[in-house]
């Protein structure tokens, strides 16, 4: 029963997740928003909904800021962690679509297992560089459909993707110590109102004239799944580490690019050639292979 319960909380924050993608495509497809201003009312109004839930649960959000060196972990995974993925992610569906995005998203575990293999001076397991070279194949696949000279997406979208990949490997590995310390949601709560400060500064969020578009009903409707979609599915993937495994989770968390996919088609009638439908999935089937293997790292 409790793994049970388990396996449907990675499966439905998954599928959670998987929606956001092509609702963020839809957004910046039918209005002029750009992906800053997108991301700067995101991570800002998702931090301060969580942040407030947090104290109305009596918990001290104000106690990590009292640390020097917790504040600079916060402010460094805020707006390299948190902004730099979201930033990347939207930004590689802006140039491509949703699926392009998320199974970029899905060449963390490379990434990863390259940073392991240098910090600690040796090379990867043969396992580990069979499960490289076979999603690495995958992503050639889905971006040329089997042939170099026909590349189905830009160099634009290559860029935001390999970034979206660095990115997500950082979000991944850097904030653990300070989750452990200060608690899941408190650290994501202030990372996300930390990059979206930041990004909104930058960028003069407040001088924009996009703020018309959020008065749109269709826009808001979906600003607001957008918000709901993305919080109960970081939950419901924190919720499922209390009953499965981390490598369980990673293998199941493949539910979310079939279900950008599936969506992509239904609501923007995405196709994928044949090339590219095998290259989604090797790469499903290799980052399970290296899941499975990095299990002792």
């Amino acid at each position: 029963m409790i793994r049970f319960k388990g396996i449907s909380f990675i499966i439905i924050g998954s599928v959670l997740w998987g929606l956001t993608g092509p609702i963020m495509e839809w957004v910046l497809g039918v209005t002029e928003i750009t992906v800053p201003f997108l991301v700067t009312f995101r991570l800002i109004l998702s931090g301060i909904i969580l942040l407030a839930f947090l104290f109305m649960m009596k918990k001290d959000i104000f106690a990590v800021w009292k640390s020097p060196s917790a504040r600079i972990q916060l402010l460094l995974f805020g707006i390299l962690g948190i902004l730099g993925l979201q930033y990347t992610f939207l930004g590689a569906i802006d140039a491509s679509n949703a699926i392009v995005a998320t199974l970029f998203q899905f060449s963390a575990p490379i990434i990863i297992v390259i940073y392991v293999s240098l910090k600690d001076k040796r090379w990867p397991r043969l396992n580990q560089v069979l499960g490289i070279v076979g999603t690495l194949i995958g992503l050639f696949l889905l971006l040329t459909n089997g042939s170099i000279d026909s590349l189905t997406v830009s160099s634009g979208a290559i860029l935001f993707g390999i970034a979206l990949g660095l990115a997500y490997s950082f979000y991944t590995l850097y904030p653990t110590v300070l989750m452990k310390d200060w608690g899941i949601f408190i650290i994501l709560g202030w990372g996300m109102l930390v990059g979206g400060i930041f990004i909104g500064i930058v960028t003069k969020a407040w001088n924009s004239t996009e703020w018309i578009y959020l008065t749109q009903k269709d826009v808001a409707m979906s600003i607001i799944l957008l918000l709901i979609f993305g919080t109960m599915g970081y939950a419901f993937f924190l919720g499922s580490l209390h009953y499965i495994s981390a490598v369980e989770v990673s293998i199941l968390s493949s539910v979310e690019p079939l279900t950008v996919m599936l969506l992509s088609v239904l609501w923007f009638e995405t196709r994928l050639g044949n090339m590219q439908l095998i290259g989604v999935g090797l790469m499903l089937i290799f980052v399970i292979w290296l899941s499975l293997n990095g299990r002792k790292e």
